[in-house]
């Protein structure tokens, strides 16, 4: 079996480390911030502030739920465009108050619900597309399973992304690939090769930053991404807004 449907599947494995997981190990003191400030608050989007080795953050993550219930509530951790909304939100105050923001992404896309659509999901997308790019602070994505479409990018569009060794980021599924390129969803296998979704195959191409080694402990794992963050971040903030907004047009262009 080649690699890249592999990485697949343990980008969608249950066993994997949670939303839930990395607030509890990185940010003990989250304090959650609801509503995107026009008419809902997604579930499948969880934000709000923390401090970060001391110094205050704003933490943004997709959120797929911890039964089935949750899950079911959630479409599985795909945002709806209020999600999407209250992520833009919530990192435009953390811009007016100087607060890096770290999001981190584990969702198949966003949620193509009929409901979704009437409520703009494409126009919320696009809004963070390029709003998120224009806000003049640091912005880090961590993507810690699927990362999946415009649902991905959406949240994934500011200064720099890691992804952890086990996961992937695609422009569409490998089966939704097979089908329309194919008819055939069950040449999955043969789509996410072509695809290039891997997080090396993705750092060989420039598109993400850095990869994060695999831990099978997930406070082991956590430690890693605060290792890398934490680098990261004292980085970014060394920059003036000038410099940071620059750089962040110069790795879109390069694309």
């Amino acid at each position: 079996m080649n690699q890249a449907i592999e990485t697949v599947r343990a980008a969608r494995s249950s066993n994997k480390i949670t939303d839930q997981e990395i607030r509890e190990y990185l940010f003990p003191d989250f304090f959650e911030l609801h509503g995107d400030g026009a008419y809902g608050d997604d579930p499948a989007i969880v934000g709000g502030i923390a401090t970060f080795h001391g110094k205050p953050v704003t933490a943004i993550m997709t959120s797929r739920g911890k039964n089935l219930e949750e899950r079911m509530k959630k479409h599985f951790g795909q945002p709806s465009p209020s999600g999407y909304r209250k992520a833009l939100r919530l990192a435009k105050q953390a811009a007016h108050f100087g607060r890096p923001v770290l999001l981190f992404v584990d969702t198949a896309g966003a949620y193509p619900g009929k409901k979704a659509e009437r409520y703009g999901q494409g126009q919320a997308i696009a809004r963070n597309l390029l709003e998120l790019g224009q806000l003049p602070t640091p912005i880090i994505t961590v993507i810690y399973g699927e990362g999946g479409s415009g649902g991905a990018l959406a949240l994934a569009c500011g200064d720099e992304v890691f992804m952890l060794k086990h996961s992937m980021y695609s422009v569409l599924s490998p089966e939704g690939f097979a089908s329309i390129l194919w008819k055939d969803a069950g040449r999955s296998a043969e789509a996410a090769e072509l695809l290039g979704l891997t997080p090396d195959k993705l750092l060989e191409d420039g598109v993400v930053e850095g990869v994060i080694p695999f831990a099978q402990d997930k406070q082991a794992q956590c430690r890693e991404i605060d290792q890398v963050l934490s680098q990261e971040i004292k980085k970014l903030q060394a920059l003036s807004s000038e410099e940071l907004l620059a750089r962040r047009h110069e790795r879109f262009r390069k694309f």
